[in-house]
């Protein structure tokens, strides 16, 4: 099942167990969980090169400088990981477009090295939480290769998107990571839960997590993959049925049909948005997400955004670009449609009436 995926994103073949090499792709729950299992085989990697290396040097000694390093836009989870390793992380400035600046990244890491420190971990977006931002996969691949540091590619709700040609040019550069991960069950049409992940060499996964005591041993060992060597825990649920499921219901046409429809639609909304000179689009509209705030001081949008949720008519979720206060509206339910995107768009509209209305009143009355 991860080839048939791997194959429909046109990941590169060392991603691929078909492939013939150590690469390969994993069912975990979550990108969070991705995101901390190549955490610990990055981790197991840069230690045993320090090790060899500097052998006197104790794994404490070690530990306590090891870096990690991600964009400040960055999702929640990665911070997380780093918190739940006991490791250290830089949150690396973005860009103008709200993408890692790779410059930063390299003078950081060079930095940290002279002072040093161990860098091992680099954790690049495809589509960050806040506003859909994309790294640029050719400068930081090149910074990590450089400096010997692992790249994990977080792709967790664009990800499916680059089942389409026209979304797989925001993978460029992908053949430089070591680890990718998305999550079918955000925009593919797969319940929960189901995040796909892939590695180039699997035995660094196998190094870092394989504990094999006699209860666990059988006769197959090293004939087939052993994923208990690949994830947090040892048993695993039936995850692929699931995603053989939508495979072989919707195809690859309809998936893509699928996806095509929700940027279309996302599309709509800000036809619709565009026509009203209160609201004002904090960043382009990309895949199916779009970032609208009412034009003046935060406060206005941050009341809309409770004003709406309030109503239970419809669901927005808040964001911080920088300073400036952003309502995310994202199109993600299966069977949405224009007369949905209409609703939603007229919601808005009326709260942002009694908004301004009541800011307005006030006004007066000072």
């Amino acid at each position: 099942m991860m080839d048939w995926l791997g194959k429909m994103l046109k990941l590169p073949e060392e991603f691929l167990a078909c492939s013939g090499g150590q690469g390969g792709g994993v069912i975990q729950g979550t990108a969070s969980e991705a995101t901390v299992v190549a955490l610990l085989a990055a981790k197991s990697r840069r230690i045993r090169k320090i090790k060899e290396e500097h052998p006197e040097i104790t794994n404490m000694d070690i530990l306590s400088k090891l870096m990690c390093y991600a964009s400040d836009q960055s999702h929640s989870g990665v911070e997380r990981a780093a918190m739940l390793g006991s490791l250290n992380i830089r949150l690396i400035k973005s860009d103008k477009n709200f993408a890692m600046d790779a410059k930063i990244l390299e003078e950081t890491i060079r930095k940290d090295k002279a002072d040093g420190l161990f860098p091992f971990y680099v954790v690049a977006t495809l589509g960050t939480t806040p506003c859909c931002a994309f790294d640029d996969l050719t400068e930081i691949g090149p910074v990590c290769k450089r400096e010997g540091v692992w790249m994990h590619v977080d792709a967790a709700y664009a990800g499916s998107a680059f089942v389409c040609p026209e979304f797989q040019h925001y993978m460029k550069g992908i053949e430089l990571a070591d680890s990718f991960n998305f999550n079918p069950h955000k925009w593919m049409l797969v319940n929960f839960d189901c995040s796909a992940m892939w590695i180039k060499n699997s035995a660094e996964l196998v190094e870092a997590f394989n504990v094999d005591p006699l209860y666990l041993r059988h006769d197959k060992q090293g004939l087939v993959p052993d994923y208990r060597h690949w994830q947090i825990p040892l048993g695993r649920r039936f995850r692929a049925l699931k995603l053989w499921f939508v495979l072989r219901l919707y195809g690859v046409e309809g998936v893509r049909a699928h996806i095509r429809l929700q940027v279309k639609q996302a599309k709509e909304f800000e036809d619709l948005m565009a026509k009203d000179e209160r609201f004002e689009i904090a960043v382009p509209v990309r895949m199916g997400l779009v970032c609208l705030r009412l034009k003046g001081p935060n406060e206005l949008s941050e009341k809309l955004l409770r004003r709406i949720n309030d109503s239970g008519k419809i669901y927005v979720t808040p964001s911080k670009l920088r300073e400036t206060f952003v309502i995310r509206f994202c199109v993600c339910a299966s069977r949405t449609n224009s007369e949905d995107i209409l609703y939603s768009w007229n919601v808005i509209k009326e709260y942002a009436d009694e908004i301004l209305a009541e800011s307005t009143t006030n006004q007066d009355k000072k």
